[in-house]
């Protein structure tokens, strides 16, 4: 409902750019211009990051990290940050039970919450750069130099991340996130 109500107000209102601060979408909006991206994603340990919060899911890895396997992480403040998406922000994630469908790590946990950028092409797509997109559509594009994977969880403030680890980036977004050749015709940004 919120997503049918988004758009009506983007076809309907004038453009509030540089007016509103940017707000979680979630994947469903975002599959809709980059299916291919979303097919891929599927794929990735990224798209089950919230069953991973699961009772006696990977039981091995909690207790060697010093949690308890028995317990059920879907509610903790201090897993939620990572395996969903937006949590504690505008349109994130609260509970599975009111945002189901914000769990797991989407790709507005890399690229910045959507709802500007979404608006943005919706309204004159084809006429902003692609330092547009990032400047006033809020939207980020994860380098090695700008690496929000680390600074927002693959970081020490994680129990699975050991003294002395160091996160590859370029390895990572190959394995981990989806597939980063697919081009779009009339698309700026090849995400």
């Amino acid at each position: 409902m919120r997503a049918l109500s988004l758009l009506l107000v983007l076809l309907l209102s004038p453009i509030l750019v540089a007016a509103e601060a940017p707000f979680y979408i979630g994947i469903k909006q975002c599959k809709l211009c980059h299916q291919p991206h979303y097919d891929s994603w599927r794929t990735t340990h990224m798209s089950k990051a919230f069953d991973l919060l699961k009772a006696n899911v990977r039981a091995d890895k909690k207790r060697a990290a010093g949690l308890n396997p028995l317990k059920d992480y879907t509610a903790d403040p201090a897993c939620l940050a990572c395996h969903t998406t937006g949590y504690g922000k505008e349109g994130g994630f609260v509970s599975l039970e009111k945002t189901p469908d914000m769990v797991n790590v989407q790709c507005e946990m890399c690229h910045g919450p959507g709802s500007i950028y979404v608006e943005m092409m919706l309204k004159k797509r084809g006429t902003y750069t692609r330092e547009d997109y990032l400047t006033k559509g809020g939207m980020t594009m994860p380098s090695k130099e700008s690496n929000i994977c680390t600074t927002a969880c693959h970081n020490q403030a994680s129990p699975f991340i050991n003294a002395g680890f160091e996160f590859n980036f370029e390895n990572r977004k190959d394995i981990g996130t989806h597939r980063h050749d697919i081009e779009y015709i009339d698309n700026p940004l090849n995400f």
